[in-house]
């Protein structure tokens, strides 16, 4: 057995990696996958990091959008992608760890950003009540 034949397998590869990895194969942005779901961008973010997950009926959604099945989504089964090709796998290690590094930071990056748009936030709220003292 080669080691690109279990890829995306459960043992190897989470829900949102596959989510993920669908998607980029199709060249769509998180965004464009959020809008076309009716969901927000952190929504989208929050599955691909295995945060959370979608209701059935996005996840329905979602794998007709991907054109990938739904038991390929959640176990890595059935119609899906395929690993990368054999002379990608030599690169594994090393690209995996960097871009699950690219991950985490993407993943601190998008909690700054929430955190910094609730300061804002409350920062006009403050300054509308001492506007009206």
């Amino acid at each position: 057995m080669d080691d690109t034949s279990d890829w995306y397998s459960a043992e190897r590869a989470t829900f949102g990696d596959r989510v993920a990895g669908a998607r980029e194969a199709l060249g769509m942005s998180q965004a464009d996958m959020a809008k076309r779901l009716g969901v927000k961008l952190k929504t989208v973010r929050g599955w691909e990091n295995d945060l959370s997950e979608p209701r059935a009926n996005k996840l329905q959604m979602l794998s007709g959008i991907l054109g990938v099945s739904l038991m390929w989504l959640l176990n890595g089964e059935g119609d899906g992608l395929e690993g990368p090709s054999e002379e990608q796998t030599l690169l594994v290690p090393e690209v995996r760890s960097l871009l699950l590094e690219m991950r985490q930071i993407r993943s601190e990056v998008d909690d700054a950003a929430d955190r910094l748009a609730r300061v804002e936030k409350m920062l006009r709220v403050a300054l509308l009540e001492a506007g009206k003292e």
